[in-house]
């Protein structure tokens, strides 16, 4: 059985996440029992939730084992089996981490699961096909409900949530409009995606300023707004939100180092009477199917557009994932475990 690369996580961060957190180890893969798999990790995803975990305090899920393989959904290929439901050679994902290779038991549920690559790319499935995808949907036909006519804005708007948030509006008939960091993202965002316009925050840096280009941006108010950032951009689209209108709150990545975020003005929320609501999509497997069977299709077809930062070995997930939480990274975020 083959040497496995993993990372670790060592201790704790206090305050931001350092590279002194992880550690590189290695162990021997164990030698397979009836009904296991050997899968080799092609890609493995990089994803912010995964910063809230290294945290050991109150959550929708249990925070990271110390001195455990770090946790996050890998797609790869059988390469020793003792399963006939999974011959040699089969795409699957599966929830790997941060390691080149582990070992399923395939009669555990949803432990893994098979992949068609004749018309998607293997990574895609970490990302617009994936539960990035699927996040993305979930919070914009469930939560913020686009009507045809109306205004979308998400935040975060070239990473792998915000990208498909916005296409999947405008193909409903809606305005998207998205925030994102440096004039390279937001080119991207309404060039190749198709955004009606693009906010770069870190060019207004203080709420005037930005609440200025918002308006510009949304000049018949905001209906829906997919909530990937917090803090300042929260308090800003607050201000803009329409009556009655819905925000999804999938991530609050201002506020994962642990300072906190209060709001500017949550009157506003009893105001325009909005909806808000926070969403964990795999507690919602009841819409995956669907949902990737739209995705799916459109990655298909090129009618979804998506891009990814790759970071090339094991030994590299670390300092990719710290420039994920800063916005280094452009589009999904992976790292490539593969030659």
């Amino acid at each position: 059985m083959p040497l496995n690369h993993q990372i670790l996580l060592d201790n704790r961060p206090s305050g931001e996440a350092s590279l002194d957190n992880f550690r590189l180890a290695s162990s021997q893969t164990p030698v397979l029992q009836e009904g296991q798999v050997l899968v080799q990790h092609h890609y493995l995803s990089l994803d912010p939730y995964m910063r809230g975990r290294m945290n050991d305090s109150k959550s929708y899920a249990q925070p990271q084992a110390l001195g455990a393989v770090m946790q996050g959904g890998t797609a790869g290929v059988v390469v020793e089996s003792l399963s006939p439901r999974f011959p040699v050679g089969t795409p699957v994902l599966c929830m790997g981490g941060w390691q080149e290779y582990s070992v399923v038991d395939t009669a555990e549920p949803g432990a893994l699961r098979r992949v068609d690559t004749a018309h998607i790319p293997l990574s895609a499935y970490l990302g617009a096909v994936g539960m990035p995808g699927v996040t993305a949907w979930y919070g914009l036909m469930k939560i913020c409900e686009p009507k045809p006519g109306e205004t979308v804005v998400v935040s975060a708007a070239s990473g792998a949530v915000g990208s498909v948030v916005g296409q999947l509006a405008k193909a409903r008939g809606c305005r998207a409009v998205g925030l994102a960091g440096g004039p390279e993202k937001c080119r991207y965002v309404v060039e190749e995606l198709g955004f009606d316009a693009c906010i770069d925050y870190k060019a207004h840096p203080d709420a005037k300023s930005l609440y200025k280009a918002l308006k510009e941006a949304t000049p018949d108010g905001i209906d829906g707004y997919f909530e990937n950032v917090g803090g300042l951009i929260l308090d800003t689209v607050l201000a803009r939100m329409n009556a009655f209108g819905r925000i999804a709150v999938c991530g609050m990545i201002a506020g994962y180092d642990g300072a906190p975020m209060p709001l500017a003005n949550p009157a506003l929320i009893l105001v325009s009477r909005l909806k808000v609501q926070g969403f964990i999509v795999s507690e919602h497997m009841e819409v995956w199917p669907e949902a990737l069977a739209e995705l799916g299709s459109l990655v298909a077809s090129g009618k979804l557009k998506f891009r990814e930062s790759v970071a090339p070995g094991i030994a590299a997930a670390p300092e990719a994932f710290l420039g994920l939480l800063k916005g280094r990274n452009f589009g999904k975020q992976l790292v490539k475990l593969t030659a």
